[in-house]
């Protein structure tokens, strides 16, 4: 039975004055019944595992460098997040692919480094607006899905999030049924490559303007397992609200 996974995406936001809301988060959330995750910036990460300390939370690394370490300045290894605490890491966000240019032949070498180092990676994929309008969305998915993510996925390794770019912090949602679609496509093909146990027991997260108000529906969803939140993650009262949506469908 694949647990559900509530994952937040402070992306280049927050201080140390920010940990405030994490500490409000734990006072709420003391021993919730679904996966939760936070990732900070990197310059928060350590400062934030010490202030989740035993708890049920986890903490995560917004991207990796998919080499080991070397003369890359400004970046930080999968080695390095791991070292600050971290047991997941994202890989291959829309940010990413598009402010970075990243492909996904990168995404799978971070994938392989954020496995190599003991991290459970979280691999992002997900279509333009114009991909959408076109009638390509499962196409480009196919081949996200295959060149994003290496060999020897497992459950314990892996966790996808569908993220259609026209959905990340635009207040636009792909509708119940857009959404079902690709989760229910997700799975056909990670069983279709990786068999049928491991397959399903890959979590398929929804990420696009996820917030209290829209997320009991999403998670009603077929091979949803949680989500990838951006902007409402940032405040314990938002965040702790989709995670109690998430606890309510199981």
């Amino acid at each position: 039975m694949r647990r559900k996974l509530a994952a937040g995406n402070w992306k280049m936001n927050g201080g140390g004055a920010e940990l405030t809301e994490v500490e409000a988060l734990l006072a709420t959330h003391t021993n919730p019944k679904v996966d939760v995750l936070l990732c900070p910036p990197a310059t928060l990460l350590h400062r934030m595992g010490q202030t989740i300390g035993n708890s049920a939370i986890a903490t995560g690394g917004q991207d990796c460098h998919q080499n080991e370490n070397g003369a890359h300045t400004g970046d930080i290894s999968a080695a390095m997040v791991a070292d600050a605490g971290a047991r997941f890491v994202l890989t291959g966000h829309s940010e990413r692919r598009t402010d970075h240019g990243e492909s996904d032949a990168c995404i799978r070498d971070k994938t392989r480094a954020a496995w190599d180092a003991g991290l459970t990676a979280v691999v992002c994929i997900g279509e333009t607006l114009a991909q959408r309008e076109a009638q390509n969305t499962l196409d480009i998915l196919i081949g996200q899905l295959a060149g994003s993510i290496p060999d020897n996925a497992t459950g314990e390794n892996l966790v996808v999030a569908y993220e259609p770019v026209w959905a990340i912090g635009t207040g636009k949602v792909a509708s119940l049924d857009q959404i079902g679609e690709v989760h229910d496509f997700i799975r056909m093909r990670l069983e279709r490559r990786f068999g049928e146990g491991v397959g399903r027991s890959v979590r398929i997260l929804y990420g696009g303007s996820v917030k209290p108000d829209n997320a009991s529906d999403i998670f009603d969803v077929s091979n949803v397992d949680g989500a990838l939140v951006g902007g409402a993650s940032l405040k314990a009262a938002d965040f702790g609200a989709i995670i109690s949506a998430l606890e309510a469908s199981i």
